[in-house]
């Protein structure tokens, strides 16, 4: 029979809970927190992957794309930039500025680094 505490016990009342899998990390990599963190959120990521199918892809056409005011389209393009993970070109056509963005090796690097501990985390839940 069980024990008075064990009958309130919200881990007596649960069945027995799988064991999580590890997400392996790929051969000699350290994960570095803030690069993860500098590419998953949904602007960020969305412009990275924009550049990544693109090539290079203008603030308008991402502004349009992800539906966000200049400011906020502007301040996380300035952090990718900052990390070196695309540059920008200003220009203007029209008498119109125009500013356009393209990754780099390394941001294409971090993003495939990234995409790769997605996968990995899927993999491990589906199991």
């Amino acid at each position: 029979m069980p024990l008075k505490s064990e009958l309130h016990s919200p881990v007596a009342a649960t069945p027995k809970r799988a064991r999580l899998a590890a997400v392996p990390r790929a051969a000699g990599e350290r994960e570095d927190a803030t690069v993860a963190r500098l590419i998953y959120e949904r602007v960020r990521l969305g412009i990275m992957s924009a550049l990544a199918v693109r090539g290079e892809v203008t603030f308008t056409e991402l502004k349009a794309l992800f539906d966000v005011s200049d400011g906020n389209l502007s301040a996380h393009a300035r952090k990718l930039e900052e990390a070196k993970y695309l540059i920008s070109s200003k220009s203007f056509e029209a008498r119109r500025p125009k500013t356009a963005y393209r990754i780099t090796p390394k941001g294409r690097q971090a993003l495939n680094r990234y995409l790769d501990h997605v996968e990995a985390v899927i993999k491990a839940t589906r199991r």
